[in-house]
């Protein structure tokens, strides 16, 4: 089947974010993605616009005879390894596959790109970037038509269940202690951005993300796990719990969100001994079971320290790029 004739694109507005929530999550119901999103979470992504991503600007709406049928949504970040990234994103709803929507996204997405490339107008390597699960087939199909080429691997782990956790000491000198205040949330939250600038990717650190990750609904400091040094924080888990998705997949489940260390800590066995630590702090809370994504190539030895935790790869996802090619 074509295009749909009808088919028209728009800017979106706040009465699209119920729409965003039933597609979401039946397109990822359909591809067997274990995630869900609520209109709450997205509300809040939206209110907080940055240089980098501004939802009035940067959100699509795929409209057929009057209803919504996809959206997509772009932005762009500069990444460690030196490129400015725009990140392309599209959520056809399962009935509405295969008929050129996510084509015309897709195609959106990059025209953006080149708009907002033109508007910065330096000299800046840039690519487009967007990533696809190995369950999405259709998804893949239509990255791979249009030039885009895997550039790094990731993969989903699940611990299915909160028992028999082995808890390793804490590195000598370590202790873990809490945060309670605004001052001490942007402290992890800058330890987390300093941390991951050895690894791959690239992360909005703007004072506009800080306060969207301070508004996210599950945002909740008495579940994470902070190891420090005297008054210096080494390393830490930001964990999570979602209690709209674990209702949704009827299941009592808590994710580790950002596991870090700090470089001056590392190779002592903190990662370990933290991760032990969230997963009681987990288990404490009612979860039986737990789930984390790390980069399948991470540098500092993630994947093994997760397996040895008992966390087993449960999803693979590619990040797929494509390099923008601007007119001088």
């Amino acid at each position: 089947m074509g295009t749909p004739a009808d088919l028209i694109l728009r800017r979106h507005l706040p009465s699209d974010l119920r729409e965003f929530v039933r597609i979401f999550n039946a397109a990822a119901a359909a591809d067997g993605i274990d995630e869900r999103v609520s209109e709450a979470g997205i509300s809040n992504w939206f209110a907080h616009p940055s240089p980098a991503f501004d939802a009035s600007r940067d959100v699509v709406v795929a409209e057929v005879d009057g209803e919504v049928v996809a959206y997509g949504v772009s932005g762009w970040v500069d990444t460690t390894d030196g490129l400015r990234e725009h990140r392309s994103r599209g959520y056809v709803h399962p009935e509405w596959r295969r008929r050129g929507i996510g084509s015309a996204i897709l195609a959106h997405n990059i025209a953006r790109a080149h708009q907002v490339a033109a508007e910065q107008g330096d000299e800046r390597t840039r690519v487009v970037g967007t990533w696809a699960a190995d369950r999405q087939p259709g998804a893949i199909a239509l990255l791979e038509r249009n030039g885009f080429a895997p550039a790094r691997w990731f993969f989903e782990m699940v611990r299915p269940t909160l028992d028999d956790i082995n808890l390793p000491p804490m590195p000598e000198g370590l202790v873990v202690g809490a945060v309670t205040d605004r001052a001490g949330y942007r402290r992890v939250f800058n330890a987390d951005v300093e941390a991951f600038l050895d690894h791959w990717g690239g992360f909005d650190t703007s004072d506009e993300s800080f306060e969207g990750w301070l508004g996210d609904p599950n945002f909740d400091p008495s579940l994470w796990v902070i190891a420090w040094d005297g008054d210096e924080i080494a390393g830490a888990v930001i964990n999570s719990i979602d209690p709209n998705e674990n209702a949704l997949l009827e299941r009592r489940r808590g994710l580790l969100e950002s596991v870090f260390v700090r470089r001056p800590w590392r190779r002592r066995g903190l990662a370990a001994a933290l991760v032990a630590r969230s997963l009681e702090v987990l288990r404490e809370r009612g979860m039986t079971s737990a789930w984390l994504g790390v980069d399948a190539d991470n540098p500092n030895g993630a994947l093994g320290v997760y397996e040895r935790a008992g966390f087993a790869v449960e999803l693979r996802s590619t990040a797929y790029r494509k390099p923008l090619v601007l007119d001088r």
